[in-house]
Formats: C-alpha cells, sequence, structure tokens
C-alpha cells in the first residue's frame, strides 16, 4: 500500500489522464462501430444475395482477425498502398472495425429471435419492408443484445491497450504502466492501480447494462 500511495502522489494526475483518454477511446470506437454494425445487420436483412455474402464476409473477417494484426496492418501495411492513417484514427478505426463485427453478428442473433408471425402480420398491414424493419426487428432485437453488447462495450474498454502498441499521442493505462515500469521500481504498484480503474469501469458498464436490461425487459 505505501508504494502504491507514493506511485499516486507522485503520478497521480497521469493515470488520471490515462484513464480519461481510455475512456475517450472507448467512446469514439463504440459509437461509430455500433451504428455501423446495425447498418450492416439491417443490410443483411435485404433480399440481395450478392450483397449478403459481402457483408457476410466483411463480419467474419473483422470478427476472427486478431485486433493487433489489423492495427498491424493499418499503420504499415497500408502505407505501402499510400494510405496514410495517423496512430490514433488508427487505433480507432481498428476498433470500430472489431466493433461493427461483432455488433452486426449479435444483433443478426437478436433478430433471429424474432417470430415469424410478427412479420406476416406487418406485412399484412401494408408496412413495408423497412418499416417492418424500424419498427419492428430493430426494437425487438436491440432488447435482446443488451447484455451482449454490454460484454462487447467491456472488451472493446480492455482493448484500447492497442494504443500502447504505437507511438500514441499521449498515454493510455496500458502505455502508462509500460513507461512507469521502465523508468523507476514501481512497475507492480503501477500495474495494481492501472488493473483497479480497468476492473473499476468494467464494473461501471456491467452495472449500467444491468440496469438498462432490466428496464428494456419490463417494457417487453
Amino acid at each position: 500500500m505505501e508504494a502504491v500511495s507514493r506511485l499516486l502522489a507522485d503520478h497521480g494526475p497521469a493515470f488520471w489522464q490515462a484513464l480519461l483518454l481510455t475512456w475517450k477511446l472507448t467512446v469514439v470506437s463504440f459509437v461509430p462501430g455500433f451504428l455501423l454494425g446495425m447498418a450492416v445487420a439491417v443490410l443483411r436483412l435485404l433480399p440481395l444475395p450478392p450483397l449478403r455474402w459481402v457483408l457476410t464476409g466483411y463480419v467474419e473477417v473483422f470478427r476472427n482477425i486478431p485486433s493487433v494484426a489489423l492495427l498491424i496492418f493499418i499503420v504499415f501495411a497500408l502505407p505501402d498502398l499510400e494510405v496514410v492513417i495517423d496512430y490514433e484514427p488508427s487505433v480507432i478505426l481498428t476498433l470500430t472495425l472489431v466493433c461493427s463485427a461483432f455488433t452486426a453478428d449479435y444483433l443478426r442473433s437478436g433478430i433471429n429471435t424474432i417470430a415469424g408471425g410478427q412479420i406476416e402480420a406487418a406485412l399484412s398491414l401494408g408496412m413495408r419492408p423497412m418499416q417492418i424493419i424500424s419498427a419492428v426487428v430493430l426494437p425487438q432485437a436491440l432488447r435482446a443484445v443488451v447484455q451482449p453488447m454490454t460484454s462487447l462495450l467491456i472488451a472493446l474498454m480492455l482493448s484500447t491497450s492497442l494504443a500502447s502498441q504505437v507511438p500514441f499521442p499521449g498515454r493510455e493505462l496500458t502505455a502508462l504502466v509500460s513507461k512507469i515500469a521502465n523508468d523507476s521500481a514501481a512497475g507492480m504498484a503501477a500495474f495494481a492501480v492501472a488493473a483497479a480503474m480497468y476492473v473499476a469501469t468494467g464494473l461501471l458498464i456491467a452495472w449500467a447494462g444491468a440496469v438498462l436490461e432490466k428496464k428494456v425487459r419490463i417494457l417487453r
């Protein structure tokens, strides 16, 4: 405890800034990733086999490729194709693509829980396909995937440690721990503090997800 106290006295503001950067990377990756994943899930419902094949390939590739490998490709391989992306957007793009693939896959599972009779009833009422998707399918699918999406958000938050693999402007928690461990003998204490921050953030997200899931269950 004494080592942790000394560490916080010396590096407290740095840990706070690193935590804020971790939260920032989580939010700016999750929001576009969720929206892109929802768009992919909706487009896969259209009766266009070529489009479905392309989008299925998109989901399978980014759902199964390691995030580190994807980041390395974006940072080091794309410049050979004359596509240069700064380090921060590269990390955000990596996390967004991975998030969108898992979101699309989870939403597909949620959509499969909807009874076909509801679709037939909506068609009999004269609703158009996109109206059915927006008014009948998506609301129920989103309610069904609250818990998986909560787990995805936690995993995305932990994956922000990818930023420690590139010369990122600013230091998130993992990068800060690495720097402290290299510069001093307080590596273990730094790891303990960062781990506590990761755990606290994960528990907060899990609590919010549980509250949301309980709320939407009541609305069913």
